[in-house]
């Protein structure tokens, strides 16, 4: 049964009713740039938000079955994906999780991610780990190195903290661990990457992933 003051998004087919709340899951939707463009769709198509966050819009007022589609169309435009099903709204939960605790720049990591997932989500880890390898094709452990290294390299090119605050900030057990798994992953040491590929004109290309 439908709650008419909050209920979540899940399509399923061919009707949808007017409900006078709604929050919706986005995939995609992980920066302030997609944060204001969903904003901006939203109220060209006459909806107000009352909240817009990492991967899910919350509106106020009915939203139609044309303006779904009109939704759904916008958000494909601009690369975005508006999730259909209870499995892939977790998966981009999980992922946002990840992401922002990864990228929360006040706050340095201290505590496992199995444990902050589990926490956040009020899920089994277990069960949060398996469906993500069932739908994703990879573990969370690889998905959370990869970002995490994603972030070391931006750190690095900010050129503000050194290798031994970025390995505390990001709760490796010393610059030997963050080094070796940066090295892992890219194939290049952080100190190669720092002096010789950011130092590089093309530095926005090279410091991708």
């Amino acid at each position: 049964m439908l709650n008419p003051k909050k209920t979540s998004l899940f399509i399923t087919g061919t009707c949808f009713a007017y409900i006078a709340a709604m929050k919706l899951f986005i995939k995609n939707m992980i920066c302030l740039s997609c944060q204001i463009v969903v904003k901006h769709e939203f109220e060209k198509l006459g909806l107000f938000c009352t909240s817009v966050e990492i991967g899910q819009v919350e509106t106020m007022g009915p939203i139609s079955v044309d303006q779904l589609k009109n939704i759904k169309t916008a958000l494909l435009n601009a690369g975005l994906e508006l999730l259909e099903d209870r499995k892939s709204i977790l998966i981009e939960k999980i992922k946002n999780v990840i992401l922002e605790m990864i990228d929360d720049s006040d706050h340095p990591l201290k505590t496992n991610f199995s444990y902050y997932l589990s926490k956040s989500l009020n899920l089994d880890y277990t069960y949060l780990a398996n469906v993500f390898s069932e739908m994703e094709d990879t573990t969370i452990e690889r998905f959370i190195i990869a970002n995490k290294i994603k972030r070391v390299k931006e750190l690095i090119a900010y050129k503000e903290l050194s290798l031994t605050e970025i390995s505390w900030k990001l709760n490796y057990s010393s610059v030997a661990h963050l080094s070796t798994q940066f090295k892992k992953v890219t194939g290049v040491t952080p100190s190669h990457f720092k002096y010789v590929e950011c130092a590089s004109p093309l530095l926005s290309a090279m410091c991708e992933l």
